[in-house]
């Protein structure tokens, strides 16, 4: 375990206690609120030394970079998902190297999981009596079954509009959901049972959003670190992530930070983002701190990823990797999200096939280069959200008649299949 010292500011790195997790940096607040980062002893556990060895993979392969230790862990066997060379899929777009880091292989199939165990664990840790969640999907339903291995009660604040297979899976894990008819009531209950009740918050819960637990950003870290090891130690040119509020995308940052503290790399990618309203794009074209809140033009098919204001932590990102954030549409999550599955095999929900929308219109801006290697995170699987798939696909095809009616019409339909 690495030694926690406290808490520190992303923005003006103005110090805080290890249990100042409840709120925001107050010096930023009215200019640009910002997040809260863990901070170690001196960056002690990152000082150079040998890359792991060994078959074992999970969140703790990689020593003590993170607040708990494995024996401390309330685990379900995250982490050491595959990264896939998506080779059809980049030939189709000119591309050489084009990975997807995949998430749909985590216990509930979201990479959610990072951020549930590490936030649970230090629940339970801190003696927490309780965890609470405000979210309409992957993240309660991963703090949901993290909190039923840790016997833990949990409760989710949701709202209407919540997809329908992500409610049944925060309620089959035993937590207490309440949905609310519009996503702002939940701030206040949600602050309510933090300051009140003393229950440990494992998403934002208060506005304007800064992000979700600090301590719960470190798994993300291992995101970072597990896609360097499977390209034997060389690091990606850049990294596309749907983006919400950039928990991911600065947990997977401060990952790359460590590696090269730690001589493992010698260089860190360029950090992008698939958004939905254009939040950032905004932002970094304006060059401030702050985050505008954008009019919601539509709504978004990637349900995940529906915030009209992103966040300082995940600007920041951008900035400091000198990357680029595009907004993608639902026609494109639609087209790339059957173009993935049915060139890669692989399902994913609406918010991951919005990131690999990204890739093929940052490589048509000249963003990504055609030698470039690049990782896509797919952050969960299809079959948390199927209905928006299911209503593209059509009518089933059914068919009546005697074999050779039937194999004659699907000659029509499938002339490859019987091609001799």
């Amino acid at each position: 375990m690495a030694k926690v010292v406290g808490l520190r500011c992303l923005r003006c790195s103005s110090r805080f206690g290890v249990r100042d997790y409840v709120g925001d940096c107050p010096k930023c607040r009215d200019d640009a609120p910002s997040n809260l980062v863990v901070a170690y002893d001196d960056g002690a556990p990152f000082r150079p030394r040998s890359k792991p060895s060994g078959a074992d993979r999970g969140l703790w392969r990689y020593g003590d970079i993170l607040p708990v230790a494995s024996h401390e862990a309330v685990s379900l066997g995250e982490g050491g998902t595959p990264l896939h060379h998506l080779s059809s899929f980049g030939e189709s777009l000119g591309l050489d190297a084009v990975f997807g880091k995949d998430e749909t292989r985590s216990p509930t199939w979201s990479f959610k999981d990072r951020l549930a165990c590490i936030a649970v664990s230090t629940a339970k840790k801190m003696g927490a009596p309780a965890v609470v969640s405000s979210s309409t999907g992957n993240a309660g339903a991963a703090v949901a079954a993290y909190a039923a291995k840790a016997n833990l009660p949990c409760i989710i604040f949701t709202a209407s509009g919540a997809v329908g297979p992500l409610l049944t899976q925060m309620r089959v894990y035993g937590a207490t959901v309440v949905s609310l008819p519009r996503k702002e009531q939940r701030w206040p209950l949600m602050r309510h049972a933090v300051d009140r009740l003393g229950w440990f918050p494992t998403s934002p819960f208060f506005g304007p959003v800064v992000g979700s637990n600090p301590y719960g950003l470190e798994g993300y870290k291992t995101l970072a670190y597990e896609i360097v090891e499977a390209l034997n130690w060389r690091v990606p040119d850049c990294c596309v992530l749907p983006v919400c509020y950039g928990d991911a995308l600065i947990g997977m940052w401060r990952g790359f930070e460590e590696m090269l503290a730690l001589g493992w790399i010698d260089r860190m990618p360029r950090m992008m983002a698939a958004e939905i309203y254009g939040s950032l794009g905004a932002a970094l074209r304006s060059g401030g701190d702050a985050l505008p809140d954008m009019p919601m033009t539509h709504d978004t098919l990637a349900k995940s990823t529906t915030a009209t204001r992103s966040t300082f932590q995940a600007l920041y990102v951008l900035k400091k990797s000198g990357g680029a954030a595009v907004t993608v549409s639902n026609e494109a999550i639609l087209e790339y999200q059957q173009k993935l599955a049915r060139l890669e095999g692989l399902y994913v929900e609406p918010a991951s096939a919005g990131a690999v929308a990204a890739v093929a219109q940052l490589k048509a801006a000249g963003l990504i280069g055609a030698n470039e290697t690049v990782v896509a995170l797919l952050t969960a699987s299809g079959l948390k959200d199927p209905q928006a798939t299911a209503a593209a696909q059509g009518e089933l095809r059914t068919e009546d008649g005697d074999v050779n009616q039937i194999f004659s019409r699907l000659r029509e339909a499938v002339p490859a299949a019987f091609a001799v």
